[in-house]
């Protein structure tokens, strides 16, 4: 079984079948910004790119990814040419949005697949994209701040 993660064509074949994507990215490998949270899709934490859009890493089978491109927080930057931070990742140090910082990488990721398809969302839009995203420190009005600032960074670009 082979993987596009990160633009780079990865060989997972020692991975069992019907293992999740997470597991693989976590165990195989060892790409551990991504977050195992609840296991069940809900909060948000195992957050990664597949073709672009945001999707629950530890539902989905890691079988189900091929032929697809997966990005993970490691993999982010490039996704913006010559950056070594994508806007947001920026946005969200200059907003100091982290406390303990567990759900962060998949708050990020979603933040930046909602940029990519909706460049300039309002408060009401920002706060429906980011619902399924759950925070236990309660940071989401530095959440909203720092998509605010990446959006405006996004649009100069």
């Amino acid at each position: 079984m082979r993987l596009s993660i990160n633009a780079e064509t990865v060989d997972v074949s020692d991975a069992l079948r019907e293992v999740s994507l997470l597991d693989v990215l976590r165990d195989h490998l060892r790409l551990t910004g991504t977050k195992y949270g609840c296991g069940m899709g809900l909060c948000g934490a195992c957050t990664v790119h597949v073709d672009g859009e945001a999707a629950r890493s530890c539902q989905m089978l890691a079988e189900d990814a091929v032929g697809a491109k997966v990005t993970t927080i490691e993999g982010l930057a490039a996704t913006i040419d010559g950056a070594d931070l994508h806007p947001v990742q920026r946005a969200w140090i200059a907003e100091a949005v982290p406390q303990c910082g567990y759900c962060q990488a998949g708050q990020i990721m979603n933040a930046a697949a909602m940029l990519a398809a909706n460049p300039a969302p309002d408060d009401d839009e920002i706060s429906q994209e980011m619902d399924g995203n759950i925070c236990r420190c309660g940071t989401y009005g530095r959440i909203r701040k720092a998509i605010r600032r990446a959006s405006r960074e996004m649009q100069n670009v």
